[in-house]
């Protein structure tokens, strides 16, 4: 079958790979129709997350038909129209239990190199890494779907792949980080980065009730989405102040709650603000380049909550725990616990009260998949989000 694998920094090629099968009695495989490229994923071609390996599958939104199931999997068929959720879970730990699916205590087959770099291991992601498991990933044509009786949801007709591909990770995402706000009537919310991730963040704040939500970019088109199909006033960074903007349009409170949806690749205005951080990146001083997260920080009122879901790998410099500690800020993080959303989200998307699709831009056949990733690395061409083919 043909698979888009990672080929060492900032490669990625189609190539032809073994079909999978089933290893396991709870497995599914899946043929997949429609996959996405994450901004996740960029990490990943940027080469910011170890023990990536040459050939490694990649993608971790997809959807598809299943054709074949092991014999403990009986809420499935071959023929059902499913997402699959990016992380892998049990179901049954006491993680899953308690509804903590990115952080499944027995889907992490590497859970030792993890913890030596994470203190305890997080779930197993499709396509991401041998530290998170080295699970094939689903931008190809088949996939192997472990645990497939706890994670993917079935899909009905009426809803296209579109909308429904979305909520294997983005939709999710966007909707945990704005959940975890504590959202208020009247609250004021801000989010950093317009990208999938936070203009769905920025929709599902305004599903949940924020009366104001800004959203903070540097690319004119993806700052014209967030106004045009979420109602946000936006602020773009390099040519504003964002601390003075927001302090101004909160009469000096900041923010009732703050979203970090950019992660560890973030870009900043400051010439040597970004040149500091990319230095100590480069020779692996720092891993991150947390400038949404310090900003976000610092923005948020007194007493409020900052909120990441962008994704990070390991340690971050000059993190503001000053203005964290003494201003009684509450932060909430995590990879989105997928399994935990996906029915109500698709309920509500049934409902027509949110359409995820407005974020895609381009559509492509798979083997197209490294133009893909190349028109969206360098946001060429207006690129927000990227589906692919099968």
């Amino acid at each position: 079958m043909k698979a888009t694998a990672w080929m060492g920094k900032d490669k990625v090629k189609v190539i032809d790979v073994p079909e999978p099968s089933i290893m396991n009695p709870r497995d599914a495989i899946v043929r997949i129709t429609t996959t996405a490229i994450c901004g996740s994923d960029l990490h990943l071609y940027h080469g910011y997350i170890p023990t990536m390996r040459k050939g490694d599958i990649l993608g971790h939104e997809f959807m598809g038909e299943v054709v074949e199931v092991g014999p403990q999997v009986r809420n499935l068929r071959p023929g059902d129209r499913v997402v699959v959720p990016f992380p892998i879970a049990c179901g049954h730990c006491n993680s899953c239990q308690r509804g903590l699916f990115s952080v499944c205590e027995n889907s992490n087959p590497n859970a030792g190199v993890a913890e030596k770099i994470m203190g305890h291991s997080p779930a197993g992601i499709f396509g991401y890494s041998h530290l998170l498991g080295g699970y094939a990933g689903g931008q190809a044509e088949y996939a192997r779907v472990p645990f497939a009786d706890v994670g993917p949801v079935k899909v009905p007709d009426e809803v296209p792949d579109d909308q429904a591909v979305m909520l294997a990770d983005v939709l999710p995402t966007g909707y945990m980080g704005a959940e975890m706000c504590d959202i208020k009537p009247g609250h004021v919310v801000a989010i950093w980065g317009a990208g999938p991730v936070g203009l769905l963040a920025a929709a599902s704040a305004r599903l949940l009730g924020a009366e104001r939500v800004f959203v903070i970019d540097r690319y004119p088109y993806r700052l014209r989405l967030a106004r045009e199909h979420v109602g946000a006033e936006t602020i773009n960074y390099e040519d504003t102040d964002v601390l003075d903007a927001l302090n101004e349009l909160t009469a000096g409170r900041g923010p009732d709650a703050c979203v970090d949806a950019v992660g560890l690749e973030g870009h900043h205005g400051n010439a040597a603000i970004y040149a500091y951080d990319r230095a100590k990146q480069a020779v692996r001083a720092e891993t991150e380049r947390p400038f949404a997260l310090r900003q976000a920080i610092l923005a948020c009122r007194s007493g409020g909550v900052v909120s990441v879901v962008g994704a990070y790998g390991g340690m971050v410099d000059k993190f503001p725990m000053g203005a964290f500690m003494n201003r009684s800020l509450i932060m909430r993080a995590g990879q989105c616990h997928v399994q935990r959303y996906t029915r109500p989200l698709l309920e509500r998307i049934q409902r027509g009260e949110i359409d995820p699709s407005f974020i895609v831009s381009h559509r492509m056949p798979l083997k197209d998949a490294p133009k893909g990733y190349k028109i969206f690395q360098k946001k060429q061409d207006e690129c927000s989000k990227v589906l692919l083919s099968v």
